[in-house]
């Protein structure tokens, strides 16, 4: 079930991962490198309101995530931020975090707020071929 939650984080172009009760997606605006939106499949809009299979299946997704972007980004913490107060459907923003830079497709990206919260406001923007491109590298990480 693909619900506007998921639609505005740019589904189809963005997945990453799709499991039976969420996707993974690359979030347009990366807050540091390998930024993504883990996103549950359902009109909950409260956590606790998601079946038992959506949080049996959540520990193989956080697994998963934990260990591409380990591969990819050498991330030092995980933050993973619910909100969910413009986008309504359970979601969670997933902000790799480290010291120093990162780079990816030629572009820098530091963790200009390292070791406090993220600097959610300072995210970069991608472009639609840099989605791609984006899309494609954590894909990659994934089937490892």
């Amino acid at each position: 079930m693909i619900n506007d939650t998921i639609k505005k984080f740019g589904y189809p172009a963005t997945l990453v991962k799709d499991y039976d009760h969420w996707v993974v997606l690359l979030r347009p605006a990366q807050v540091t490198l390998g930024s993504l939106v883990i996103a549950a499949k359902s009109d909950a809009e409260d956590f606790g309101a998601l079946s038992p299979d959506h949080f049996s299946e959540l520990k193989s997704v956080t697994a998963d995530v934990s260990a591409a972007l380990g591969r990819l980004v050498s991330h030092q913490k995980l933050n993973w931020l619910m909100l969910m107060m413009v986008d309504p459907h359970v979601h969670f923003h997933l902000i790799p975090r480290y010291e120093g830079m990162r780079e990816s497709m030629g572009q820098q990206f530091e963790d200009k707020a390292w070791p406090g919260p993220p600097a959610l406001g300072d995210a970069i923007k991608l472009s639609d071929g840099q989605i791609s491109e984006m899309a494609a590298w954590l894909k990659s990480g994934f089937a490892a």
